[in-house]
């Protein structure tokens, strides 16, 4: 005969086991959200790439709708979203770049091989200005708007995906305000 204290220990796990899996189905896996939404872009603290225009925080504050995105040569991610900024840019939106940890000669071997898609960039070698930015990896894209008030993020490469269902949409409503 059984006894009812025996299903007490896998009622529990499979209660558990159902709580983890409602937390991963749950919500939107594209959207990690920033604390920087619709607060000032950090100061940025950057040094020069090559000799490329460099990014200032000036720049953030132009009046103009803008992407910054941090990028590394050594970033698989980074490669399959190169198009896709190129694209962007192409359609007048101007692209800001921030190069993140990364050794100077790869980065600008990246960009002559794929294309120079930034207006203007920079490099944070040491990765500190990337913290401010609430950076966790790369590639990862800031959508900010011309007073410098970042409006989203988007964390992983910029795909087509990402382009059509958050960041043209983003775009549209920034540029109707």
């Amino acid at each position: 005969m059984a006894r009812p204290l025996m299903f007490i220990p896998p009622v529990i796990f499979v209660a558990i086991a159902g709580l983890f899996a409602y937390s991963m189905f749950s919500g939107n896996p594209d959207d990690l959200p920033t604390a920087l939404a619709g607060r000032e872009a950090p100061a940025l603290d950057i040094e020069p790439l090559g000799d490329k225009r460099v990014l200032t925080n000036q720049m953030l504050r132009d009046g103009e709708l803008k992407l910054v995105n941090y990028w590394a040569s050594w970033c698989a991610p980074c490669r399959v979203e190169h198009p896709n900024l190129t694209l962007l840019a192409a359609e007048g939106l101007p692209v800001y770049g921030i190069n993140y940890k990364d050794q100077d000669a790869n980065a600008l071997a990246f960009l002559q091989e794929l294309g120079d898609p930034y207006t203007a960039l920079g490099t944070d070698s040491n990765g500190a200005n990337s913290l401010e930015w609430g950076v966790y990896g790369v590639p990862e894209t800031f959508l900010v708007d011309g007073d410098g008030t970042v409006l989203m993020r988007v964390a992983g490469p910029v795909t087509q995906r990402a382009i059509e269902s958050r960041l043209r949409p983003a775009i549209e409503a920034a540029r109707a305000d």
